[in-house]
């Protein structure tokens, strides 16, 4: 029973069953009882799995499941903040998602075990366990995105979703098996210490299984050359599952990265991160460029992401120099440290995309923005805050974010790829000060007013002030994920 250790693994436990709850609720409800009940129902069973979690924060590291699970720092953290974005998503999809005929049970549900799935990844410390996770969440955004069956953009972007999706699972796999072949275990930590002594015979082998790994991983991320989905799936989507798709699966597939690649395979590193160099730096410069031209506010967005995600795989390449590791610390904690801060940021656009939205019309295109300034006040500002966040300009936290990045570049001694990454986030600053151009200084086109409900207006004020509080005091965020990376490496 000790090798079980279901303690460790409580924060799923709770969600799994709390998961099931809200679908029995859902199906059982009364239609006079209303949506009310089950929308404080999916946000209260949050609540569970993120006090087991705050309880294991401080605690050393675990081990469950005969070390097929592994509660650590890192982990703590980014459930976390899986939590936040998750529940965020549902505050600011009450009024979306009822306006457009979406069931909200079906909704939450789907989200809670798109969730149970992150979790599993974040934590997993065998191969199986992380393909498991990987499915589990795969399965339920792909049917989110899908949920509204009688749209026929959405259908074409769900398909497009899946078929993708499922091919980059497939890469995952097939390098998942070699790497078994190479070693011939599952276990990631039995698969390092493989790796510090492998010979020559399965060299090739485990070469093969790490591109392989790497371009699953660059599919699940969006990073160029496998970017091609997430424009049309980003634009296609409701706003609701883009924010899903957007958010917290970012920092699943992190965490898996850093399973995988930090932790299992860091005797490759030399190969790998070359892998990384070059979707890094695709990523940024397609990114950054392509989204000038966009029209379509998700759809430059999309391109956005896929050039912040250049800079996350910046910090993940720059750990290992000269065959050393003494650097891996600070470099994994800076993208970690990226990777959280942007998906605040991000909660923060879709949400107001979804809340300047209302029933038959969608606010996708950047010229619904106009006028924002004096039609909403307080959400054009909110927006101001986290256009400069997402160019990196100060005092927000996405110029800290950037300048950590960075610094772990030139730390490894990459000069060029630093002034780079800067030349193309000036670039990249124009179609984010665009969008402020447009909300303070065109005309109003839809003169419609913005009623937002009490808790969706608190959650907008919090989620600018917590993207510009994190830039004016960052320390604190980016210790917690320094002590949170080097327990996960036994320093």
């Amino acid at each position: 029973m000790d090798k079980l250790n279901l303690v460790a693994a409580l924060p799923e436990i709770l969600l799994l069953v709390s998961a099931c709850a809200v679908l029995l609720v859902d199906v059982f409800a009364k239609p006079a009882d209303g949506p009310t009940r089950i929308d404080r129902l999916a946000l209260a069973v949050l609540l569970l799995p993120a006090l087991a979690t705050v309880w294991q924060l401080g605690q050393p590291a675990q081990s469950a499941f005969n070390g097929m699970y592994v509660a650590d720092g890192i982990g703590h953290v980014l459930k976390l903040t899986s939590y936040i974005a998750v529940a965020a998503t549902l505050v600011y999809a009450r009024g979306y998602a009822a306006d457009r005929g979406m069931h909200r049970g079906e909704l939450y549900a789907l989200a809670l075990f798109a969730l149970l799935g992150q979790m599993i990844m974040i934590s997993a410390g065998n191969l199986l366990v992380v393909y498991l996770g990987l499915e589990l969440m795969s399965l339920s955004l792909y049917a989110l995105a899908a949920m509204r069956r009688d749209h026929a953009v959405s259908t074409e972007a769900a398909i497009k979703y899946f078929v993708l999706g499922a091919l980059a699972s497939g890469f995952l796999l097939y390098g998942m098996s070699m790497l078994y072949g190479g070693t011939g275990t599952l276990d990631l930590d039995r698969i390092a210490e493989s790796m510090s002594g492998r010979t020559p015979a399965n060299a090739t082998v485990m070469v093969f299984g790490v591109v392989f790994i790497v371009s699953g991983l660059a599919f699940k991320f969006g990073a160029v050359p496998f970017h091609m989905w997430v424009p049309d799936v980003y634009q296609g989507t409701p706003t609701v599952a883009t924010l899903l798709i957007a958010s917290a699966p970012k920092i699943a597939t992190f965490a898996i990265a850093f399973r995988m690649l930090a932790e299992a395979l860091p005797a490759v590193a030399v190969d790998w991160q070359q892998m990384l160099l070059v979707l890094s730096v695709l990523s940024m410069g397609l990114g950054n460029i392509v989204a000038i031209a966009q029209d379509n506010l998700k759809r430059m967005l999309a391109y956005s992401t896929i050039a912040q995600i250049g800079f996350v795989l910046l910090g993940m390449l720059s750990g290992v120099v000269g065959g050393s590791t003494d650097g891996m610390a600070d470099a994994w904690s800076a993208s970690m440290f990226y990777v959280v801060t942007y998906v605040l940021t991000t909660l923060g656009t879709f949400g107001v995309i979804m809340l300047i939205a209302r029933k038959g019309h969608e606010a996708e295109l950047i010229d619904d923005l106009k006028g924002l300034g004096k039609r909403s006040p307080g959400i054009a500002f909110t927006m101001l805050i986290l256009m400069f966040s997402l160019a990196g300009i100060p005092p927000t936290v996405g110029f800290y974010a950037k300048l950590a990045v960075l610094q772990s570049v030139v730390d490894a001694g990459m000069v060029w790829l630093a002034v780079f990454a800067v030349m193309l986030s000036l670039i990249g600053a124009f179609y984010y000060l665009r969008i402020v151009k447009t909300i303070y200084f065109d005309e109003p086109v839809d003169t419609a007013a913005i009623t937002l409900a009490a808790d969706a207006r608190t959650l907008m004020v919090v989620n600018g002030a917590a993207v510009l509080v994190l830039g004016l005091a960052p320390g604190p965020l980016m210790t917690l994920c320094l002590g949170a990376v080097k327990q996960a490496f036994g320093i």
